[in-house]
């Protein structure tokens, strides 16, 4: 069925709004494919800046927006470009720091509404930390309103300077299965078999192998999990740099890791996993925390402000960047079935209580019909 154009709030149709994505993780590339669809679907015209790998990702044009490449890099080219693309818009919502902070001086004199999100925060020290805290000022500052996907981020907004700065609904699609067909059982023993965990624990995590996701840490939790009788094994989806060192880590201590590599299938993969693991990420809105519990696979993770929020005591958290830590909480979990299955039923009741797609996008709409409604009539 054919959207019906609603007017925008200048009496015009549509609204024309951009959507601004910088390199974007995983959950902030779906969060703007999501939104996107949603508002193509009430008669507003949304152009998405992004690079050309981010579009290739998150398929926006079959979202019906209009994608126009721009790199993540802060370089005048990059500027110029996103400054033009923003040229014939009632609004510019840029999402994370970077692109927030790009789109600050490209809108530099302009005076078109800017709303930012913000996903994450970055945690880094030394004069890079102080970077980031001047393009966070910068970019806070310039919005008309910030959006945080946590209090702890609404709180970062308000204390560097935000004039506005609310707590945003992000609701993450319901992920759908690559395959109903057939017995389940079935299914789920051949891709166990595939996998190698036919007859132990299979420990399922998912994400760039880079430094700022806790492999390193779940590498050396991996080492108290090899005298365990059966013997778990840990599947890592994703691909990353640091590929070639984690690999070799596991060969010459004989861990039991399997690295999978880039998987369009995560949601299959939990559906045979045993426990999900979240070992360091601070992305606080993580696909693969709400994935999990949506599949009701018990998760361990990491704490922090986000996952705190996001999974409540739906889940096993342990201190971040602790591998003993984290290898306890795996070693219970396996032993106690009665405990896996009340954090299964509670991760339900958990994933019930998140925003759905459309909340996110009526509270959305909102702030754009805050920032673009003509002042009263003098």
């Amino acid at each position: 069925m054919t959207p019906v154009s609603s007017p925008s709030p200048h009496g015009r149709s549509p609204l024309r709004t951009v959507q601004v994505l910088g390199g974007g993780n995983a959950g902030s590339g779906v969060h703007v494919r999501s939104l996107s669809a949603g508002l193509v679907a009430r008669g507003v015209k949304v152009t998405v800046c992004a690079p050309f790998e981010a579009a290739r990702a998150y398929d926006f044009t079959g979202a019906g927006a209009d994608h126009v490449h721009v790199p993540r890099s802060s370089d005048p080219a990059s500027v110029a470009a996103l400054r033009a693309a923003c040229a014939d818009a009632d609004l510019v919502h840029a999402h994370g720091l970077h692109a927030s902070f790009r789109t600050a001086l490209a809108l530099s004199g302009k005076r078109v509404p800017l709303v930012v999100t913000w996903h994450n925060r970055a945690h880094v020290e030394g004069a890079r930390a102080h970077l980031l805290r001047l393009l966070e000022r910068r970019a806070a500052r310039a919005a008309a309103v910030v959006l945080g996907t946590t209090s702890c981020l609404v709180d970062v907004a308000r204390r560097t300077g935000a004039r506005d700065a609310r707590l945003a609904a992000v609701a993450l699609p319901r992920p759908h299965r690559t395959d109903d067909s057939g017995d389940a059982e079935e299914r789920r023993a051949k891709a166990r078999a595939e996998l190698g965990a036919m007859c132990r624990p299979l420990l399922v995590t998912a994400g760039a192998l880079d430094g700022h996701r806790g492999y390193d840490v779940l590498l050396d939790a991996s080492r108290a999990w090899r005298r365990l009788d059966p013997e778990p094994l840990v599947a890592v989806a994703g691909e990353g740099p640091l590929r070639g060192e984690f690999q070799s880590r596991i060969e010459r201590e004989r861990l039991p890791v399997r690295l999978l590599g880039r998987r369009d299938d995560i949601t299959d993969l939990l559906a045979v996993a045993d426990l999900a693991l979240l070992p360091g990420s601070r992305e606080p809105r993580s696909l693969l925390a709400q994935e999990a519990l949506h599949a009701r696979v018990p998760l361990v993770a990491a704490d922090s402000c986000g996952i705190r929020e996001l999974v409540g005591d739906a889940a096993e958290l342990v201190p971040h960047g602790r591998a003993d830590a984290l290898a306890r909480a795996v070693v219970r979990l396996l032993d106690d079935p009665a405990r896996r299955e009340l954090l299964g039923d509670r991760g339900v009741r958990q994933a019930a209580t998140w925003p759905t797609e459309e909340e996110t996008i009526a509270q959305v709409l909102s702030v754009y019909d805050e920032l673009t409604q003509p002042g009263p009539l003098l």
